[in-house]
């Protein structure tokens, strides 16, 4: 997705940019101060997605999401909580209140990920039409095809891909390895857990079926994660 992120604060510009530099999905087109330079990239650009504070000299955030004839997706940035209301009655994909974790940041995202899958607007690029990816393991780069992936389990600093009658381990944190995953094929379902959708038999109250090497295997799912969970299965139940 095209970002760009719109804030008079320095250090908040510099958080936000390095959080989204972190994600390989996410292009950082711009950083404006203001809405008026803001609006120029939006006019110049195509922008998926914009970071937007609500404080602002001379045009607030509020003031220029109204403006807009065809805004992007917008999330939201501000230290007064109190605007949260009206940021979510402009159709705002999320709020986040400064100072902004990262933990934060990636909810935010994904909500915007999967709002953007609902809508059928993702754009095709190189990355979204692999089939596999590589991770290092071993000592070598294992390629895996995300058809054969069944779940994923975090362990520390290391994460176990489960896949076919067999598992490959590496050396990474779960956050980083889901920020390389497809959104539409994988889903966190737990601090521990990114599970391949189409892999998923049925759903038992906080649980997960799948199958590994001919057994059935359940895989919880957190408190944090079950109302996105549930709202993929409805979209697609009977």
């Amino acid at each position: 997705m095209n970002v760009i992120i719109v804030d008079d604060e320095p250090l908040a510009q510099e958080v936000l940019e390095t959080f989204v530099e972190q994600i390989p999905d996410l292009n950082l087109i711009a950083s404006c101060n203001n809405a008026i330079e803001a609006n120029e990239v939006l006019r110049t650009n195509d922008i998926d997605l914009m970071f937007l504070d609500i404080q602002m000299p001379q045009i607030t955030g509020v003031e220029f999401l109204k403006s807009l004839e065809k805004p992007p997706m917008v999330i939201f940035t501000t230290a007064y909580s109190e605007y949260a209301v009206e940021g979510f009655e402009l159709n705002a994909v999320d709020y986040l209140v400064k100072p902004i974790s990262m933990d934060r940041f990636m909810k935010a995202l994904n909500k915007a990920r999967e709002q953007e899958t609902r809508s059928g607007n993702i754009k095709t690029t190189a990355a979204d039409e692999k089939e596999f990816i590589f991770v290092k393991a071993d000592k070598k780069l294992v390629k895996l095809n995300y058809n054969d992936i069944i779940y994923i389990e975090g362990l520390k600093d290391y994460v176990i891909i489960h896949h076919g009658n067999t598992r490959t381990i590496t050396l990474q944190t779960m956050k980083s390895l889901e920020a390389k995953l497809p959104a539409g094929i994988f889903k966190r379902i737990h601090r521990s857990y990114i599970v391949n959708l189409g892999m998923i038999n049925a759903v038992l109250g906080n649980m997960v079926e799948v199958t590994q090497k001919g057994a059935t295997k359940h895989l919880p799912v957190g408190k944090n994660y079950r109302d996105d969970l549930l709202a993929i299965i409805n979209k697609n139940r009977l």
